[in-house]
């Protein structure tokens, strides 16, 4: 399954991560690609709303939040995750670029 980046903000993201983590990202992101819905935890988790989170563990946690839009799989959102619960201003910023992606 594709996987395309909603903007260059999440590129740049990546980017910014510890050598290592971003590695794992890539790693992570390959099994999305070859397992699209059929990913499950440790690696993608559902949090609602069409929204799924994958989830990269090491020295540094980051979750990229993504949602599958025609066939492809959309990344919207990444984050270094330091708290249980995933922020709400995380999540608005999601639902609101998913929400510009239903109007495509």
């Amino acid at each position: 399954m594709e996987v395309q980046f909603f903007d260059n903000k999440v590129k740049e993201f990546i980017k910014t991560l510890e050598i290592p983590t971003s590695a794992k990202v890539f790693r992570t992101l390959e099994l999305l690609e070859r397992f699209g819905h059929a990913l499950g935890m440790p690696h993608s988790k559902h949090i609602g709303g069409g929204l799924l989170e994958l989830r990269v563990k090491g020295t540094q946690e980051v979750r990229l939040i993504y949602a599958f839009h025609k066939g492809v799989v959309v990344l919207l959102h990444g984050f270094i995750k330091k708290s249980q619960k995933i922020p709400h201003k995380e999540i608005v910023a999601a639902r609101q670029k998913l929400s510009t992606l239903d109007t495509i």
